[in-house]
């Protein structure tokens, strides 16, 4: 079943929909659809708790290794600075 309804939008917002219904090759009714999908997934996510939080971001990927390696090897020269500091 399809209801339709009528949006009041400023020129900028229709163009970013058109453009993003021409970069994803839908119908700008389905821009709204998966714009409305994400910004319910994201609400619950930040009312979620932090391990359901940590268990989406790494259903999406999470950190590749690499950058992960990068930041726990900037984190140890820092609290290795943390002695000579004093």
């Amino acid at each position: 079943m399809t209801h339709r309804t009528t949006f009041a939008l400023d020129k900028a917002t229709v163009e970013r929909l058109k453009r993003l219904a021409r970069l994803w090759s839908v119908s700008q009714a389905e821009v709204v659809r998966r714009a409305i999908d994400e910004a319910e997934r994201r609400g619950a996510l930040a009312n979620a708790a932090p391990l359901d939080r940590l268990r989406a971001y790494h259903e999406t990927g999470g950190l590749d290794e690499a950058k992960a390696e990068s930041y726990l090897d900037e984190a140890a020269e820092g609290r290795a600075e943390w002695g000579r500091d004093s």
